[in-house]
C-alpha cells in the first residue's frame, strides 16, 4: 500500500529557529502487508485503513519534536507498525520542503525501513 505526499507542519531541525517554529514536511510511506484477502473479498475491513494511518502519522509528526529527520522517520515508521497488525514492513520517506541552506535545494530528506519483529 502506498501513501504519497502527506503534508505536515512539524518541529524538526538542529537550528534554534527550527526548534520553535514548525516547518513544512512531506511524507511518503510504503506499507508492506498482504493485500490478497482484501482483493479477494473486496471488503474494506480486510485491508489497512489508510485514512487512520494518515491521521496517526500527522498526529505523531505534528505532536512531536525532533532534532533529526532520521528520528522523525523512525517514529513515523513505528506508528505505521502500531496502526495495524497486518503491516509487516514499512518504508518512510520524510522530506523537509524548506531546508535551511543557501543553495537552491527543493527538499532534503531521509528514508528508513523497519520490519515487524
Amino acid at each position: 500500500m502506498l501513501l504519497r505526499g502527506l503534508r505536515v507542519m512539524a518541529l524538526c531541525g538542529a537550528l534554534p529557529e527550527e526548534r520553535v517554529r514548525a516547518q513544512p514536511f512531506e511524507v511518503d510511506v510504503d506499507l508492506g502487508a498482504d493485500l490478497v484477502p482484501a482483493a479477494l473479498s473486496d471488503e474494506l475491513g480486510d485491508t489497512v485503513d489508510y485514512g487512520a494511518v494518515c491521521a496517526a502519522l500527522a498526529a505523531a509528526a505534528e505532536g512531536g519534536q525532533f532534532t533529526l529527520m532520521e528520528a522523525m522517520a523512525l517514529r513515523l515508521a513505528e506508528v505505521c507498525l502500531e496502526a495495524d497488525p497486518r503491516v509487516q514492513q514499512v518504508t518512510v520517506e520524510v522530506r523537509k520542503l524548506r531546508p535551511p541552506v543557501p543553495q537552491h535545494l527543493s527538499a532534503s530528506g531521509v528514508r528508513i525501513t523497519r520490519c515487524r519483529r
